[in-house]
């Protein structure tokens, strides 16, 4: 691929990084030979300022990139400057006399243009911060933050402390506490659980001389334990009334934009805690650092909003009746929930994870930044260049920012001391959270080429791997049977770049296709699994595919015996898959459009519906295949058709012997449609109505 409009800076890093010019001016298809500098970042740092008229400039360093953007700062260039690490990922390997395609690869990615921006999520926070847990520690951290921050202090268990001479912030007392919301956004609420109320306290020391226990101390809380009632407390706080035995209202909320949990255990159960709420528990260290962070989180902040919803398709739930989960359950945050028949997403909650985008059968949540085209055209780029610069068996290595990047980097920092560092085959693409590859990706990284798609994880929740292995089982057993042999998928989930170097380097190659697939991936998750489908079944003999349970693919069986054609699972259908036909009582099929979300099954009332899991490959699936039709019922009176005739055959069985029907004109009227039912009931002067009954 060609680098056009842009300056390219090569360093072989004092020597260390062994860089063929020729060849990879060829595969880049340079019009001039390529330069490598040895150091760019020192001696030569000339010839990288001598580039800041161009209008792009890409880098082939990303430790110096602070440096050479304080240089373009003080040349007061306008250039765009861009980093792509070759070192590490290619230039430090037992193979990187053979990293040249990859070098390519990775350069000619980082040419790329950025995704399209997204709408954004703001935050704003003061600083006001509720500090919580026993008295003790929450008194001691609410002095301490009074300099900084603005603080208040909810004591849930007395250990000790004392309260300020001084009232400068609220100091509250309470057990079940309830916290929700995000950065500036928190809400809490708690029960008034001791007879001292802080907030009317005065803290004239009358009670603590009036209890006869010393049940009281410092804090001004009654330790009930000690206390005997005899409420000589109550009367030495008389007109204050700040102790209250009876009290009804003690209920208690208040908003914040931090909090501070000082408690053993956290109180917010989330995987992911939100933004602005820190748990450090009892362990000093650990609070101390927590403060020094509240102090960054205090200003106004934003980020991309990750998701977009599309409500229409989401497989959630109609009338009442529940389908599919998946998203409420892999989200670490809490931010989705059931709202109806669909779901809702707090974007301030949602960490941009891109799990629910993962798990979702219908594509109705898609990932937003970056997208999956984005995304699809990394992956296209990167292995159509590194294949024409006569790279083979290309592993597409994905991990995270952060932790995943810095495990990666570390695996080609061992290859100067005694390690093998990254193979030459594996091309590390960083995403923003590893838990946003999903099936989509994996297939469509297959279809451009790739021979395996490793994913790195770190610490990442639990579920998050659950669901990835998910995807990828499923992955693999579509390209087992399209016999493509080999581990085509694999989640390395490691502590130490070690670890990594070891998995990575004991992968055989696995099959992948002939030829590169031309699509692109697109934004609608079932448009690019149509698209990988057929370029992976082509020139294969396999129709279809058996799938297991819960796989989002398949079809269903009807029970013709027990199906009346009332038609309910079609109106249940969000993904329009069932259809009725225009010319017959008939039910159909369109098995390209079927997520096994279950809700027809759900809805069925004769129960007469059976989930299918399995992938239909060609055109058979793109159309309507019958499952059930009957004969028509036509009206007694006028003979228009309506219903069936199973149907109306079932409902004068079961109502025959009703009180209602006991009469042969009523069960007649069952057999006549809706208008002639009218017509009848007016015409016949005999039947009782509700005139005839005194009131």
């Amino acid at each position: 691929m060609a680098l056009p409009d842009k300056t390219l800076k090569l360093c072989s890093c004092n020597g260390t990084v062994p860089i063929d010019a020729r060849a990879l001016g060829a595969a880049l298809k340079s019009a001039t030979p390529l330069k490598i500098h040895s150091e760019l970042c020192r001696k030569q740092a000339a010839a990288f300022q001598g580039a800041l008229g161009d209008p792009e400039v890409l880098v082939a360093c990303t430790q110096e990139a602070a440096l050479f953007r304080e240089l373009g700062e003080a040349a007061g260039s306008t250039s765009e400057l861009r980093f792509v690490n070759i070192r590490e990922a290619a230039g430090w390997s037992a193979e990187a006399h053979a990293a040249t395609p990859k070098m390519a690869a990775l350069l000619a990615m980082g040419a790329l243009p950025e995704p399209d921006p997204v709408p954004s999520v703001e935050y704003r926070s003061g600083g006001q911060v509720l500090v919580i847990g026993p008295s003790a520690a929450a008194l001691d951290w609410g002095r301490r933050l009074s300099g900084a921050l603005e603080p208040s202090v909810l004591i849930t268990r007395q250990e000790g402390g004392e309260l300020p001479a001084e009232r400068g912030y609220p100091v509250w007392s309470g057990q079940a506490v309830k916290i929700s919301g995000w950065l500036g956004a928190f809400e809490v609420e708690w029960m008034q659980g001791n007879p001292i109320d802080l907030e009317l306290c005065t803290r004239c020391n009358a009670c603590l001389d009036a209890c006869p226990e010393n049940a009281i101390d410092f804090t001004y809380q009654i330790d009930l334990e000690k206390c005997k009632s005899h409420r000589k407390c109550v009367a030495a706080c008389g007109a204050i009334g700040a102790i209250d035995f009876s009290r009804l209202e003690r209920a208690r909320k208040e908003t914040f934009d931090l909090v501070l949990d000082l408690s053993p255990e956290p109180l917010l159960l989330t995987q992911d805690p939100p933004q602005g709420y820190l748990a450090p528990g009892a362990d000093p260290l650990e609070q101390a650092l927590a403060a020094v962070k509240l102090g960054e989180l205090v200003g106004e902040f934003e980020k991309p909003k990750f998701f977009q919803y599309k409500e229409r398709i989401c497989a959630h739930s109609r009338s009442g009746i529940s389908g599919c989960t998946r998203c409420i359950d892999v989200c670490s945050t809490g931010a989705i929930r059931a709202d109806g028949d669909h779901v809702k997403v707090e974007p301030h909650l949602c960490a941009g994870c891109g799990g629910c985008a993962t798990v979702c059968p219908s594509g109705a949540m898609t990932y937003a930044y970056p997208s999956v085209p984005d995304v699809g055209r990394r992956l296209k780029t990167l292995l159509g260049t590194y294949r024409e610069a006569g790279g083979e068996n290309a592993c597409i290595v994905f991990h995270s920012v952060g932790a995943g990047a810095a495990l990666l980097q570390g695996v080609g920092r061992r290859a100067i001391r005694g390690g093998r560092g990254l193979p030459a085959r594996a091309i590390p693409l960083e995403c923003f959270h590893i838990a946003s590859i999903g099936l989509d990706t994996l297939l469509g990284a297959v279809c451009y080429g790739a021979s395996q798609v490793v994913v790195v994880g770190t610490d990442e929740p639990g579920g998050y791997a659950a669901a990835l292995r998910e995807q990828m089982a499923l992955g693999e057993t579509i390209l087992q049977a399209l016999g493509y042999a080999g581990v085509h998928f694999e989640l390395i989930q490691a502590n130490t770049p070690q670890e990594i170097e070891h998995h990575l380097w004991r992968l055989e190659p696995a099959a992948t296709v002939d030829k590169p697939a031309s699509f692109n991936l697109s934004p609608e998750k079932r448009t690019t699994l149509d698209f990988a489908f057929d370029h992976l079944a082509k020139n294969k003999s396999v129709e279809q595919i058996e799938l297991p349970m819960g796989a989002p693919f398949g079809a269903i069986v009807v029970d013709k015996q027990s199906c009346t054609l009332c038609k309910a699972c079609i109106g249940a259908c969000p993904e329009a898959a069932l259809l009725d036909s225009p010319e017959t009582p008939a039910l159909r099929l369109i098995e390209r459009n079927c997520v096994q979300c279950g809700l027809c099954a759900a809805t069925c009332p004769e129960d007469a519906i059976t989930l299918v899991p399995r992938l239909m490959l060609g055109a058979r699936a793109k159309e309507p295949a019958l499952l059930n039709e009957a004969q028509p019922f036509h009206c007694i009176r006028c003979a228009k058709p309506f219903g069936t005739k199973q149907m109306v055959d079932n409902m004068l069985g079961k109502l025959s012997g009703h009180s209602m029907f006991a009469g042969a004109g009523s069960l007649r009227r069952l057999q006549m449609c809706g208008d002639c039912r009218v017509v009848d009931m007016v015409e016949n002067k005999t039947e009782a109505t509700i005139f005839d009954y005194p009131k």
